[in-house]
């Protein structure tokens, strides 16, 4: 990135949102809100996309930083760190089921933010290199009844269908997430949920599609997919459900 970070603090205590944002202004980064609830920040985000969120887990508000972070991750892939004073078993798991990049406790030390920080940014960094090896098939993929096949490195190459984990829309491309490899389509999710065999996937979001076998828990507003959290609507989790009992 070669502007400065842009970091979004969703604290509803106002003095330690204030307290971080000096320290990460002092060190260089561009702090552009402290937002104190969690459905202030959703929209906040829609007009002025950070870099990095720092989100307390336990904001007061209809909906905790952990229900905050499942709906921007219906439209953003935003890397978040999540700031805590006492994270229990329960309300853990929930985060991490949302992929966070860190944790801190609070209190926390400026070395604590700023490492973590550092870390988040070289993460990402590495994220985008590694996508360099991404496949972009500018070809429609064959899909058959157990695979699908993609170009790759002038070669069609084999995806098994139980392989696939799920299928995330990235505009008019979709990204496909394997066992060990992700593949970039050419292609708009809706037309490759018309291709993909019905048996074993299912369209649970306008940017998802997860393949059935692969799901490991199903919570009331998501489900996860290999430590992923996709979002759920009332609507398709019925669907969902009756889907499994078929299997």
């Amino acid at each position: 990135m070669t502007h400065p970070i842009k970091i979004l603090i969703v604290e509803d205590e106002m003095i330690i949102g204030a307290n971080i944002s000096l320290q990460l202004t002092s060190i260089g980064y561009d702090v552009i809100g402290i937002i104190p609830r969690g459905e202030e920040a959703l929209i906040y985000i829609k007009n002025n996309q950070p870099d990095i969120v720092l989100l307390d887990i336990n904001l007061k508000g209809e909906i905790d930083g952990i229900e905050t972070a499942i709906l921007m991750q219906q439209d953003y892939n935003i890397p978040i760190i999540y700031l805590t004073a006492n994270a229990d078993d329960t309300n853990f798991k929930r985060a991490k089921a949302t992929n966070p990049y860190a944790f801190i406790s609070k209190p926390f030390k400026k070395l604590d933010l700023q490492r973590a920080i550092e870390l988040t940014v070289n993460h990402v960094k590495i994220e985008k290199e590694n996508t360099k090896d991404t496949i972009i098939d500018h070809e429609e993929p064959l899909i058959l009844n157990d695979c699908i096949f993609v170009r790759h490195h002038e070669k069609m190459v084999k995806i098994k269908i139980i392989d696939i984990l799920y299928i995330e829309a990235e505009r008019n491309y979709c990204r496909i997430y394997s066992k060990g490899k992700e593949y970039l389509l050419v292609t708009t999710l809706k037309d490759i949920d018309e291709k993909l065999p019905q048996e074993h996937f299912l369209r649970i979001h306008r940017s998802f599609i997860v393949n059935i076998s692969q799901i490991d828990e199903i919570a009331t507003s998501h489900v996860v997919v290999s430590r992923k959290a996709i979002p759920i609507s009332k609507q398709l989790k019925s669907e969902l459900l009756k889907r499994l009992h078929t299997i």
